[in-house]
């Protein structure tokens, strides 16, 4: 077996991923060692819940849309989420949304969220029978709408609302609540292996759809719930730990790089890299570079570079 084979860079990007958060856990230690190991441990574990449904999300979206450069954001969620920050403070104040209970707030953000993109594509793409890259656009349309009404809202704050609006609107790894991390794991693990069984007719949906309905795949059903998987997981990573951009499109392309287009080894590729990018680069900027930078600006930054690069090289399908 040689570094060409899928299988051993597979098994080596596993190992690099125990590496990074055994590091991560073990290293710098205080003296309440067991105090900052559960600490600790509570970080990487939302860590990894994210990561898995983030880069499990990208790679199936841009299955389903034959595009390298498109991410689940351009589907709304993000702009879902922060209108529903600022709505929420600009009709009843702030304080609703800090002293609301953590796990209340998530239900109601993974319920809104989840149900206009589902509603939004089940209608459009069912219904009215229309083409997925039209649905896309519709999605991107949707998400300029939100956001364009959330700036205008944002404007009516108060300074001191405002400024809590944006603290809670801004990704965060480190400050996950524990209560969170049972329920979002749960589902983010249920909807990855509810996919899983179909690893091979995704293979087949990524030729394109006429090839997949000659070869026997029920594409319009198949992408329906590939949909319906994809929303799950991002809104329930978005209300987690917030929204994030660029951090899908690095994890999937890193992804494809390391392994190919296979969905056998594609899916849990893009986990184990978010889960290396994540880890290893929180690592980095607390122990190594000792910045105080927050992980999703650097994410934000790379991804930008490597949206550009994509676009460029024409190398987007």
């Amino acid at each position: 077996m040689t570094l060409r084979s899928p299988s051993l860079r597979l098994l080596l990007l596993a190992t690099a991923a125990v590496a990074v958060v055994g590091l991560y856990l073990l290293t710098d230690l205080p003296g309440r060692w067991e105090y900052a190991l559960g600490l600790r441990g509570r970080t990487v574990l939302g860590m990894a819940i994210a990561a898995s449904a983030i880069g499990v999300a990208t790679v199936l979206f841009q299955t389903i849309t034959a595009n390298r450069i498109l991410t689940p954001g351009i589907m709304g969620f993000d702009a879902v989420f922060l209108m529903m920050q600022v709505v929420v403070a600009f009709a009843v104040g702030p304080m609703l949304l800090v002293a609301a209970p953590p796990l209340v707030t998530w239900l109601a953000e993974l319920v809104l969220m989840t149900g206009v993109v589902v509603a939004l594509y089940s209608w459009l793409f069912v219904r009215r029978r229309l083409d997925l890259h039209v649905i896309v656009l519709a999605g991107l349309v949707l998400g300029v709408l939100l956001r364009s009404i959330t700036g205008f809202l944002q404007r009516l704050l108060d300074p001191d609302t405002f400024a809590i609006v944006q603290n809670l609107t801004f990704a965060s790894f480190t400050s996950v609540d524990r209560e969170l991390l049972l329920p979002t794991g749960v589902l983010v693990v249920a909807a990855i292996a509810a996919l899983w069984p179909i690893r091979r007719a995704l293979d087949v949906l990524a030729l394109g759809e006429a090839t997949a309905v000659s070869l026997g795949v029920e594409h319009r059903r198949t992408v329906m719930h590939v949909v319906l998987a994809i929303a799950v997981m991002v809104a329930a990573s978005t209300a987690l730990v917030g929204p994030v951009a660029f951090f899908g499109l690095i994890v999937a392309n890193v992804a494809y790089g390391v392994v190919g287009h296979r969905h056998l080894r594609s899916i849990p590729a893009a986990v184990l890299v978010g889960v290396v990018a994540l880890v290893g680069g929180q690592l980095v900027l607390d122990r190594v570079l000792g910045f105080g930078t927050e992980l999703p600006v650097v994410i934000e930054f790379v991804g930008g570079i490597l949206f550009l690069l994509l676009v460029l090289t024409g190398r987007a399908r």
